[in-house]
């Protein structure tokens, strides 16, 4: 069964800031997860249904095979490094909640 990390980036004071800090410094860093199988993000503004605006700036989505693997590669110098990261950029907030995948 596969397992995501969902983080859920509030909007940021400066935007044009968070993306190039986020597209150059943590990205490379996060895609250094072990275990890590995919990594995808939102392109572009998010919308709602009801055309206002969406309570969050950015989604990140990081794929794993388990809960297990997300917990084992947080636990390494990588792991460390992604969270420690968060707060160079994320100022204005982050949601972060895992979950298993299961197809319906």
């Amino acid at each position: 069964m596969a397992a995501r990390v969902l983080a859920l980036y509030s909007h940021p004071a400066d935007p044009a800031a968070f993306d190039a800090y986020y597209a150059q410094t943590h990205l490379p860093i996060a895609k250094k997860l072990p275990g890590l199988r995919a990594y995808t993000t939102s392109a572009g503004q998010l919308a709602t249904g009801d055309g206002s605006q969406a309570p969050y700036y950015l989604v990140a989505e990081l794929d794993f095979d388990s809960l297990e693997a997300i917990a084992a590669g947080l636990q390494t110098p990588e792991g460390a490094a992604t969270v420690a990261d968060l707060a160079n950029f994320a100022q204005a907030g982050v949601q972060i909640v895992f979950y298993e995948l299961k197809d319906v």
